[in-house]
This record gives C-alpha cells, structure tokens and sequence, in this order.
C-alpha cells in the first residue's frame, strides 16, 4: 500500500544483515548450511524502513537456505559500488550506491523463469517449493519493498552452481561514512 513512499528513517544496514544471518542460523543448520557476510566496513547507512528491509533480506537469505544444496554455504556481501556514475537502461547509477547480494550454491534458476519469478504465487517447481515450505510470495514481496527502496534487483545464476540475488540502492542525499 506504501509502495510509492519512500521511507526517510536511517537504517544502519550492517546490524539489519546481522540480524538476519543470526536469526535464520538455526535454519541453516538444519541443512548443514553456513552463513557467511562480507560487509564492508564503513558502509553508508542507507535510507529505509528497517522492517521491510529485514523482512527483504530474510525472504533472500531464507530462500538461499531452501533453495541451496544441503551442506552448502549462503554469502550475504554488502559494500559500495565505487565506478563511476553511469546510465543503465533502468537508470542511472552513481558510485556509492550501495550494493547487496545473496548467493547460494544450488542449481540455479533457468532462463525461461526469470521474467516470472518475482510474481506472486510463482514456483519454479511446485512440488519442492511446497515441501520445502513456501507461499510463492517471498520474492514477489521483495520486489516491492525493493520498489519503495528505490532499489534495483538483479538475478544473476550459473546452471548447477547457484544463483545471486542483488540489490543496487541509490546513494542517499547527504550520506556520511559510518564512524
């Protein structure tokens, strides 16, 4: 419903990361899986709503979990794009936008699914999302906390090695480093 606001609240990003690494740990020992972050240190702190963020994150690093190969390792990396401000098709970047991506080591998403992927109630494969316990709404929720954020996704994957899911958010107005 509050898709076209944009939130104003500072979140420090590197305490919403390890919030959910730390509460989905239990998941990923369920799966034999690790959780490993690569935050850079003094990232910006990033204009948002701390909980949809955290909800965004948890929907990625749960996914990661499920999705990834048993005993396998989940790596959540933030830090700041630091190339020069460029024009892309969907936009223009700036150095220092600040980057997010969560990577797996599963089998990866095929080509033909990714238009679709962030729909509500879309399964790549219906019968292991159910029994791995989804909805179908996790990344279609993404998408739209992403879309207040004014945050772009990516999905990028390798057949059998996994997929990487990254988020690009615009450098605020007035960002100062962390201290």
């Amino acid at each position: 419903m509050n898709e076209y606001t944009v939130p104003t609240e500072r979140v420090e990003l590197p305490a919403v990361l390890n919030n959910v690494a730390a509460n989905l740990e239990w998941r990923a020992s369920e799966r034999s899986a690790t959780i490993e972050q690569d935050i850079a240190p003094g990232l910006l702190s990033l204009t948002g709503d701390s909980s949809e963020l955290t909800q965004l994150f948890q929907n990625l690093v749960d996914n990661a979990i499920k999705y990834g190969h048993e005993g396998g390792t989940v790596r959540i990396r933030a830090w700041h794009d630091t190339s020069p401000a460029k024009g892309e098709a969907s936009g223009v970047t700036q150095a220092g936008d600040i980057m997010v991506s969560i990577a797996d080591e599963g089998e990866g998403i095929a080509r033909e699914h990714l238009p679709r992927l962030t729909e509500r109630f879309y399964r790549v494969d219906t019968a292991r999302s159910r029994e791995l316990g989804g909805t179908g709404l996790g990344l279609a929720i993404v998408k739209h906390i992403a879309s207040r954020h004014r945050a772009r996704l990516t999905i990028d994957f390798e057949a059998g090695k996994g997929s990487t899911f990254t988020l690009r958010f615009p450098r605020a107005s007035g960002s100062s480093q962390k201290t």
